[in-house]
């Protein structure tokens, strides 16, 4: 979208987690997302509304920063974009700056850093209704005089205020008169501290609120560790407990829509290829969609409720250890829901080498593309517990903890190598007061992510099953399914990649499912189902339309069952390190710079994941 100079061009700046997300999704309809964290937003963005006097005006969300000053990625877009405004070369008749009302004493210095400017600006006071709460007495008119600005209170998440600045914005706001403690670095402090002692009374120092109290548990040494864990724990349990439901509503729809292309067609290729290629294949990846949406609702409510930074604060100690900072795990616990986000978020680290090392080991935070592989494997491992939501829940928590842990041990040596930072860098975390979630943003990210899951559905995964029914079709040597399968393609192929995946406990059909993944890896599932889609079973009534109970059933040429405990371990361990996302590679090779480290990265996953599962086979077979 190209600015139009007709149009009221307007910027919204503040420190990271001050809500200007959700003023920019209210006021434009957008749906970006919201974080309680620096490093979500990296790059700014543009909408559009229409003010009280139908006039249309152009809203940039700039990066969050903590001033105007600074050498983080997100800081110079800002301080470019401002600086290019101020001398004319970018067309800006409004500054709007939001501010927590909670946090006046650390966000005003940027308030006058802005003013300096000369920039017509608007102050917009958000989370007004917090502040008070926790005891703040805020005066509105005389915090305007004392800055000589326009203040607004309002509360974006619950949309009050909205009206009142819509207002303010559709007027001609008048161009800020700098002073001289504007300019003054030394003199800004003591200037903020004087306003807000008159227009931003705390409490008493030995007022203990209730934030304090739940910061004092979930942030404590050892009981902060202790939530942290219960937390994660109990995500995965929900995911296996409450997702059950819709799972067997999905594939009871693919059984019957199956049974109603059968009646309407006659036997022969096209039906074959509908019924066994296409709706078997994407069905069998949609049916772990309710999961994968339970994931995303987590990970959403824990930011939308302030949680998120509490575990960055309690992971800094660890990241350190590591030769990393608490700015990496912002980026890496992004890559638990995707890793392309995750090292698009590496932007805000300000060390180079902290920043390479992070986007290294980034997809070794299991995403949730790997989730339809757990979801199938963890069940078939934990057979004897079927139902135990419990015993799955833990194994669920343990296979993201390897990921996590292995990837640190990586970081750790990497880091080493690579050597220290020539300027020492600092970790700054704004911690949010706890509030409600936001319900309509997290309702939008999940559909937003249950589009992103269906296109790829529609798409890579639809793709993927055509070519394999294809691959296990043709060419025809017999009318025997077996007999043919053998001959086909796919057979061919199969033979001859075998002995790569033999070592790891798994015969060609299992390492042809395994080289369609690296497209992307939900494909496995589908892979799976239709490669053993014309593998008959002892009991067919019960096995037909099941794909883990007729994994169960496939045995090898000696009679033993092909997976076994060692083999479907070795599996999953395989899908926890090994890097099977081109687009990962493609964004890695672009935000390095160098092909050499997205090859460096490919290869050295890819290789570690084929011997970890090496092991693990040989040592538990």
């Amino acid at each position: 979208m190209k600015p139009v100079h007709e149009a009221k061009v307007i910027a919204l700046v503040g420190f990271p987690n001050v809500g200007k997300s959700t003023i920019f999704n209210a006021l434009t309809g957008k749906t970006q997302k919201v974080g309680n964290y620096a490093g979500v937003t990296v790059a700014k963005k543009l909408g559009e509304f229409f003010s009280t006097h139908g006039k249309k005006i152009q809203l940039w969300d700039l990066p969050g920063c903590h001033s105007l000053e600074g050498d983080g990625l997100d800081q110079k877009i800002t301080s470019q974009f401002l600086h290019d405004s101020a001398s004319g070369e970018q067309p800006l008749q409004c500054i709007v700056h939001v501010v927590d009302a909670s946090a006046l004493e650390r966000q005003l210095p940027m308030t006058l850093e802005l003013k300096a400017l000369g920039i017509p600006m608007i102050l917009a006071l958000n989370m007004v209704d917090l502040a008070e709460a926790k005891g703040i007495r805020l005066d509105i008119k005389l915090l305007a005089k004392e800055l000589n600005l326009i203040v607004i209170p309002i509360h974006a998440a619950r949309r009050k205020g909205l009206f009142e600045l819509k207002q303010a914005l559709s007027q001609n706001t008048p161009r800020p008169s700098p002073t001289s403690s504007s300019l003054d670095g030394e003199k800004i402090a003591p200037q903020v501290a004087e306003i807000c002692a008159k227009a931003a009374r705390r409490p008493s120092e030995d007022q203990f609120l209730l934030s304090d109290k739940i910061d004092s548990l979930l942030l404590h040494p050892f009981f902060g560790w202790l939530f942290l864990a219960a937390i994660m724990f109990g995500v995965f349990w929900s995911i296996f407990r409450f997702a059950s439901v819709p799972m067997d509503w999905i594939e009871g729809g693919k059984g019957l829509f199956q049974e109603w292309v059968t009646s309407k067609m006659a036997a022969g290729d096209l039906h074959d290829l509908l019924v066994n290629g296409i709706i078997e294949g994407v069905g069998s990846a949609l049916v772990f969609l309710p999961q994968i949406l339970l994931l995303f609702f987590f990970i959403a409510l824990l930011e939308g409720t302030g949680y998120m930074a509490r575990a960055a604060f309690l992971m800094d100690n660890i990241m350190a250890r590591v030769g990393l900072s608490g700015k990496s795990f912002l980026p890496l616990l992004s890559s638990y829901a995707c890793a392309i986000p995750g090292i698009m978020a590496t932007r805000t680290i300000d060390s180079p080498k902290e920043r390479l090392v992070t986007m290294f080991i980034a997809p070794w935070m299991s995403c949730s593309a790997r989730m339809p592989v757990y979801l199938l494997l963890v069940p078939l491992l934990l057979h004897q517990q079927e139902g135990n939501t419990f015993i799955q829940a833990l194994a669920m928590t343990g296979i993201y903890a390897i990921g996590t842990i292995t990837a640190l041990a990586v970081a750790f040596l990497l880091r080493k190598k690579l050597g220290e930072d020539e300027i020492p860098q600092h970790f700054l975390l704004e911690l949010p007061p706890y509030h409600a979630p936001q319900w309509r943003y997290i309702i939008n990210q999940l559909r937003q992510s249950a589009w992103e899951f269906l296109r790829k559905a529609s798409g890579i995964i639809l793709a993927i099953s055509i070519i394999l029914w294809a691959l296990q079709t043709f060419p025809k040597t017999s009318e025997n399914p077996a007999e043919n399968l053998e001959n086909s393609a796919l057979g061919q192929i199969s033979r001859a990649i075998e002995p790569i995946f033999r070592p790891m406990g798994h015969d060609g059909k299992t390492g042809a499912a395994i080289l369609t993944s690296f497209a992307a890896r939900e494909v496995f599932v589908s892979s799976m189902a239709i490669v053993h889609s014309v593998e008959e079973s002892e009991d067919e009534e019960t096995t037909r339309n099941d794909l883990r109970q007729r994994l169960q059933e496939i045995r090898r040429p000696d009679g033993s069952p092909m997976f076994t405990f060692a083999s479907l371990v070795s599996l999953l361990i395989f899908y926890i390190y090994a890097l099977q996302c081109l687009p990962t590679s493609v964004l890695m090779a672009k935000e390095s710079g160098s092909w050499k480290w997205a090859t460096a990265q490919f290869l050295f996953m890819t290789t570690f994941a084929w011997l970890a599962a090496v092991v693990a086979y040989q040592v538990l077979s």
